[in-house]
C-alpha cells in the first residue's frame, strides 16, 4: 500500500513536470537574433574601470572623513586588492578558447589565480601600507566588490521583453 502511494506521488510529480516543460517553446532563429540585438554585451574592462574609480572614491572619502592619510592608503590598498586581481582575471578570461571545456577550465583557473593574488596582497598589506587600518582596508574591499552588482544593475541598453 505504501508503494502505491509513493508511485502515485511520483507519477503526479512527473505529470506536473511535463506540464511545466510543455510551456517551454524554443526560439526561432529570427527570435534568437532579435533577442541578441536587445542584449548589449557588458565589457569586463568597463566593470574593472568602474571598480578602479570606486576604489579612488573610497580612498578619498576615507581621507576626507578621518583626515588621516594612513586610512586613505589602507582603503585604497583594499580596493587595489580587488581591482588588480579582477583585471588579471578579465585579461585571462577574455582570450578566446577553442572549446567549451577549455573555456571552463580557463574560467576556473583564472578564478583560482584571482583568489590567490587577493590573499597574497592581503598577507603583504602590513608590510606595504604603513599605519595600516584593517577596517579601512576591509571597507575598500567591500565597496569595490559590491561594484559588480551596481555595474550589472545599471548596464545600459537592456530592454524588457513585453
Amino acid at each position: 500500500m505504501a508503494q502505491e502511494s509513493t508511485r502515485e506521488k511520483s507519477t503526479a510529480s512527473e505529470a506536473e513536470s511535463e506540464a511545466e516543460d510543455s510551456d517551454f517553446k524554443p526560439l526561432t532563429a529570427r527570435q534568437a537574433q532579435e533577442w541578441r540585438k536587445r542584449q548589449v554585451p557588458l565589457s569586463v574592462w568597463r566593470i574593472v574601470a568602474i571598480q578602479a574609480v570606486m576604489g579612488v572614491l573610497v580612498a578619498l572619502l576615507a581621507w576626507w572623513l578621518t583626515g588621516r592619510p594612513q586610512v586613505a592608503w589602507s582603503a585604497g590598498y583594499g580596493a587595489l586588492s580587488v581591482v588588480l586581481p579582477a583585471a588579471l582575471f578579465a585579461r585571462g578570461v577574455s582570450r578566446s578558447r577553442s572549446s567549451a571545456g577549455a573555456a571552463m577550465v580557463g574560467l576556473f583557473g583564472w578564478e583560482l589565480v584571482k583568489i590567490a593574488l587577493t590573499v597574497a596582497m592581503l598577507v603583504a598589506a602590513p608590510r606595504l601600507v604603513p599605519g595600516l587600518s584593517w577596517l579601512a582596508l576591509l571597507a575598500g574591499m567591500v565597496v569595490v566588490m559590491k561594484t559588480y552588482w551596481i555595474a550589472l544593475l545599471a548596464r545600459p541598453g537592456v530592454r524588457r521583453t513585453d
